[in-house]
């Protein structure tokens, strides 16, 4: 695998990913097997319908078994270092957020790469950041954060449509990359710090 920036960016996000999946599983207190089944799904996700929606098949993790062995690699990880990353809740934000960052800027890079419309690109982004946490959040019977009020494919738009911008300026691609990650990254830590959300809306019971 050629190590180029987004390269490190796709890998980083896979492992930040299966972490946050190992820490889901084992917070709902589920065997090895299934441990290990959720930390994959997760990492996976995403990148999978980013690579259906573009046509490039096999995928990336069928392609370059890589994937697969770093995956097992990190899951094998977190379940051993369990203890030192103890506060499943915030570490499992914390994974989950930096996963949502670098996996926007895979799904965005990916449609501008093919000259499909900005609004597209975005789109593959905000698919690409948050598929994998629904999948995980599903399986483990939750309802997943991207339905909630929390604002989460927010942020993907925001760092996609940032990306665009950028590239259309002309400025230098990992530069693009640093300021796309770290915008999701941050727009994420601050509603949560401060409690921001999006309205909801529901429909008036009849007595």
């Amino acid at each position: 695998m050629e190590l180029s920036l987004f390269n490190i960016l796709d890998i980083l996000g896979t492992m930040a990913f299966a972490i946050s999946g190992a820490l889901a599983a084992m917070d709902r207190k589920l065997d090895l097997f299934g441990i290990f089944i959720i930390a994959f799904v997760t990492a996976i996700g995403g990148g999978t319908i980013r690579d259906a929606l573009m046509g490039n098949t096999p995928v990336a993790w069928m392609e370059n078994a890589t994937y697969v062995y770093l995956i097992g690699a990190v899951t094998i990880f977190a379940i051993i270092f369990r203890n030192k990353i103890n506060y499943l809740k915030t570490s499992l934000f914390l994974f989950d957020t930096i996963g949502l960052g670098v996996f926007t800027i895979t799904g965005v890079e990916t449609g501008v790469a093919n000259n499909l419309d900005p609004i597209i690109s975005i789109a593959i982004g905000a698919m690409t950041g948050t598929f994998g946490g629904v999948v995980r959040d599903i399986l483990c019977n939750e309802i997943p954060v991207i339905f909630r009020r929390e604002i989460y494919a927010t942020a993907c738009i925001v760092g996609g449509l940032a990306f665009v911008i950028l590239h259309r300026l002309g400025v230098n691609i990992d530069i693009i990359y640093i300021v796309t990650s770290l915008t999701v990254i941050i727009i994420r830590l601050l509603v949560v710090k401060y409690k921001i959300s999006l309205p909801s809306y529901h429909l008036l019971q009849n007595n």
